[in-house]
């Protein structure tokens, strides 16, 4: 009888097979777990699919399994300061030997009540009287935003975080989002102190390790486990959907009669997305591209574009973990079969 399929396309949950970016986490946790923290904050961007949330929630976990942290996951759309207030609430009426015998919880969250004096029910001050029953039980907080966009919600919420942090108050915060998200909230004036927060772009996933758990999970020799790890350019998403397709495949069943599957999994769940995200003329940049990568001056002379226009959009299509440059004057997709599917568009 076959066992339970290792790989998964839900986004954001850590999957049984699970290319770990060692040197990514263990920056983060280092960081935030210095007696001195060099650094309370962090952001992690990267293309749809390159598995931003996967490495949030696998450092988070990490962190909690000592003990010493507890985590509050806020969603980007909502009130963050009254989200967190709920959520430091939850976490606090967890632990009820951690509550004052003098105080009580709302179930809403955004209400205390002591017995011995009256409290402002504002999420700030709800924030605050719950950090310090924390701080008291040498707790510390991490705070993460899943695909931040800048706005105002994101301003109120960035500026209270500043506040409790010269307060001392044990907060850290990892936030996810694509390149075009980051790049405006850290330019955004309202938070310039994301500037100097440390920033993790995501680069493909080591095709070593692909291999090497492509040929354990899917009991393939070597030579068929580096082939599939080569078609997957190292592409997070694209790791998980192969071996799920290649792991459930009929015996009878060779890797082109999966690759059309592949196509439209890679299609259906990312590559749409980020094609409607492009302008036009990223568009025509990568549509000139052919699978194998081409020499810049020939995308120049079939789109007649300048050399600066050109380099222009080429640099931020790299930026976005759409493009890359393997070698100098020439580029390729960095997306496994981006082309190939883009033929149909």
């Amino acid at each position: 009888m076959k066992s339970e399929n290792p790989f998964t396309l839900t986004f954001g949950k850590q999957p049984p097979e699970y290319v770990s970016r060692y040197e990514n986490s263990t920056s983060v946790i280092s960081s935030f777990t210095g007696k001195y923290p060099t650094s309370q904050t962090y952001l992690i961007e990267g293309v749809r699919g390159s598995g931003k949330t996967v490495l949030m929630t696998a450092i988070s976990n990490e962190l909690q399994e000592s003990g010493e942290w507890v985590a509050a996951d806020l969603m980007p759309t909502g009130d963050l300061l009254e989200e967190l207030a709920n959520r430091l609430s939850d976490i606090v009426r967890d632990h009820k030997q951690w509550i004052p015998s003098n105080l009580s919880l709302s179930v809403a969250g955004t209400r205390l009540e002591w017995k011995d004096k009256s409290l402002s029910q504002d999420s700030i001050s709800v924030i605050e009287e719950l950090l310090k029953i924390l701080k008291k039980k040498k707790k510390n907080l991490l705070i993460t935003i899943d695909e931040v966009t800048p706005g105002q919600n994101l301003r109120e919420f960035a500026s209270e975080f500043q506040i409790l942090i010269r307060k001392e108050y044990p907060v850290f915060l990892i936030m996810t989002g694509l390149y075009e998200n980051i790049y405006s909230v850290q330019n955004d004036k309202s938070l310039t102190f994301l500037l100097r927060a440390p920033k993790i772009h995501l680069e493909p996933l080591s095709i070593y390790q692909i291999s090497t758990q492509y040929e354990t999970a899917l009991r393939v020799p070597l030579e068929t486990a580096n082939e599939l790890a080569a078609l997957t350019k190292g592409y997070a998403f694209a790791f998980q959907a192969l071996g799920l397709l290649y792991y459930d495949k009929k015996e009878t069943q060779s890797l082109s009669d999966i690759l059309p599957k592949l196509d439209g999994m890679l299609e259906d769940f990312v590559y749409r997305k980020i094609w409607e995200s492009l302008s036009d003329k990223e568009r025509q940049i990568v549509k000139a591209i052919p699978e194998e990568g081409i020499k810049s001056e020939i995308i120049r002379e079939r789109l007649s574009m300048t050399s600066s226009v050109y380099s222009k959009y080429r640099d931020r299509l790299i930026k976005k973990g759409v493009l890359k440059a393997p070698q100098y004057g020439y580029v390729e997709n960095a997306l496994p079969r981006f082309s190939v599917i883009l033929e149909r568009y």
